[in-house]
């Protein structure tokens, strides 16, 4: 594990200060589960926005309807063995 230092505006460190006490939790692992879930979230907006720049690109779009129609092919042929 690294040991890393940085500094917090007063206001949020006392609403940290607070947290911990109230439910008897060391401030790093607020921050290390708070940092862990922000950069979740990073991730997922990436994620969303990729797909969005995707779908306004007309050859994805073309790959991904040819390769909807041989799934739904497949699973035609499927249902009827």
């Amino acid at each position: 594990m690294k040991t890393f230092t940085s500094s917090l505006p007063n206001d949020l460190f006392e609403k940290l200060d607070a947290m911990a006490k109230q439910y008897g939790i060391a401030k790093n692992k607020i921050i290390e589960k708070s940092l862990g879930i922000y950069l979740d979230q990073l991730n997922r907006a990436e994620y969303v926005r990729s797909y969005k720049v995707a779908g306004k690109d007309q050859d994805i779009m073309s790959i991904a309807e040819e390769g909807m129609t041989d799934y739904l092919e497949n699973l035609d042929a499927g249902d009827k063995e």
